[in-house]
């Protein structure tokens, strides 16, 4: 462990010990080992309590010292195996106990480890306490990826110091399919804010002249296009989250919390009530014109970006990257293929020239809808995680929620949406809604086509196989979209290259 970062930090009492002990919840992952040192007295048991019942979420939780039984295991958020190796007879002996395959399911919290440092893995985190005043000083030498993780934390509960919540309660609520994480905070009035953890990561390798990825497909970088589209959003009567404190050089927001439920029921299906309500919020939302360019602060000012030729084009080159050497074992498209399909693309985006365009939200579907019962009109749909939005093609919006990539939406309840929506823009005498149509078909071609890639991604280079699941629903809205007779180019290459079959 020489060389390894050192952290310092003095916890003033118990109550701070305690507040510590929570944190480290919120910083240890699976494959951890956190290595509790100190003289009897110094604090390992209220700061391992502490860990458990925040990783528990449970601040009841029974948690009895493991002198005796050497190691006591708890089923939680991430698996944790509590050793006290204290009466440890042979240092071999935690080989018997089931410390590897613990370490593999989950986080090893282990008091005295001195007794067998050398069965220890080399990369643990070692925390030692030791009194100091009328207080303890904390410790800690870890590898450089597991320091920085509990320096983020420790950044953290400083913004929450400076945000004027000292003595907040943090829990665990999620993580999202990028590298942002969220925490439920509970300050002394007992109010939930929701704190989003969104650090600023070096900047990636090129993908397309020259420009990585992000800047490419316009994906949003920093906690200013958040503001920004919120603050617009809640100026136009939507209900999206106002930011209460934002640290937009560390990547730290504290949000209001518009509420727990979604639009599914616990079975995971869709709630029709819930989605139509939904489709009328967005139908209301492209009444709007939304500024292009929105003034955060003083001295910034959030441009939105257009969903352009670019990053569409990006974004459905997955099909080709991803799709078919998955389908095809591993055997790449041919340079024809790639040359036809993309070919096809420049056709279709060239049709989108004259297609309704305004700000879409990128991902309107049941992951980034809030529920709110009480609330009437479109206060009833929270609006989140909307900090890739873009100005583009007001039809992607709707296929994103009428063909949730992540719940079956029935024909029925499709049709239902479909009309919903578009009885509501009749209204307006300059809706074309032949144009709008196909531009409904094509978005969903292109985000249908782009998430039929990306699943494969997240299997293969991400190690997350659990969104393969869908891919056949994928697939299936793909063949609604190819339906239309604009997309018959594209319906015929998809039908050779394997992707649909010709009766979808």
């Amino acid at each position: 462990m020489t060389g390894t970062p050192v952290i310092s930090l003095f916890l003033k009492d118990e109550a701070e010990t305690i507040r510590f002990g929570e944190d480290l919840a919120l910083a240890l992952k699976r494959g951890d080992c956190l290595a509790l040192s100190g003289d009897l007295g110094a604090g390992k048991s209220s700061l391992a309590r502490a860990f458990l019942r925040a990783m528990a979420d449970d601040d009841e939780l029974e948690v009895p010292s493991p002198t005796f039984t050497l190691v006591q295991a708890y089923d939680l958020r991430i698996p944790v195996a509590h050793f006290d190796l204290y009466r440890l007879g042979d240092p071999a002996e935690l080989t018997e106990l089931g410390f590897d395959e613990a370490l593999e399911d989950g986080i090893c919290l282990v008091e005295w480890p001195e007794v067998a440092l050398d069965e220890l893995p080399a990369d643990r985190i070692a925390l030692k306490l030791e009194q100091e005043d009328a207080g303890r000083r904390v410790t800690i030498a870890a590898p450089e990826k597991q320091a920085a993780r509990i320096r983020r934390v420790l950044a953290i509960r400083a913004f929450l110091d400076d945000a004027g919540y000292p003595r907040a309660k943090r829990r665990f609520l999620t993580g999202d399919a990028s590298l942002r994480a969220y925490e439920a905070v509970y300050a002394d009035d007992e109010k939930r804010r929701i704190l989003m953890d969104w650090p600023q990561l070096p900047e990636g390798p090129p993908v397309l002249d020259g420009k990585p990825y992000p800047k490419v497909a316009h994906i949003a970088e920093n906690a200013y296009p958040f503001v920004a589209i919120a603050n617009v959003l809640r100026q136009e009567g939507f209900a999206a989250p106002e930011v209460y404190q934002v640290d937009y050089d560390r990547g730290i927001m504290l949000l209001e919390d518009l509420g727990t439920d979604g639009v599914l029921d616990a079975q995971g299906q869709a709630i029709a009530e819930r989605y139509r309500a939904s489709v009328v919020c967005l139908a209301h939302l492209h009444k709007h014109a939304i500024p292009q360019d929105i003034r955060v602060t003083d001295s910034h000012v959030h441009h939105i970006p257009d969903f352009d030729r670019t990053a569409m084009k990006m974004e459905v080159r997955l099909v080709l990257d991803w799709h078919l050497p998955w389908k095809r074992g591993g055997v790449a498209a041919s340079d024809a293929e790639r040359n036809e399909y993309l070919a096809i693309w420049d056709s279709l985006i060239d049709e989108m020239e004259a297609s309704e365009k305004n700000l879409l939200l990128r991902d309107f579907h049941s992951p980034n809808i809030i529920w709110r019962q009480s609330e009437t009109g479109i206060a009833r749909v929270g609006l989140i995680d909307f900090q890739d939005a873009m100005i583009g093609p007001t039809a992607y919006d709707l296929a994103s929620i009428v063909q949730d990539a992540r719940v079956t939406i029935a024909p029925e309840l499709f049709q239902q949406l479909m009309d919903d929506y578009l009885s509501l823009r009749r209204a307006e005498r300059d809706f074309d809604e032949a144009r709008f149509l196909k531009s409904w078909a094509i978005m969903s071609a292109q985000r249908n086509c782009k998430l039929s890639g990306l699943w494969v991604r997240l299997l293969q280079r991400d190690g997350k196989p659990g969104y393969m699941k869908h891919m056949p629903r994928t697939l299936s809205y793909l063949s609604v979209a190819l339906q239309h007779e604009t997309l018959a180019p594209l319906r015929d290459w998809c039908v050779r290259a394997g992707i649909v079959t010709s009766e979808s």
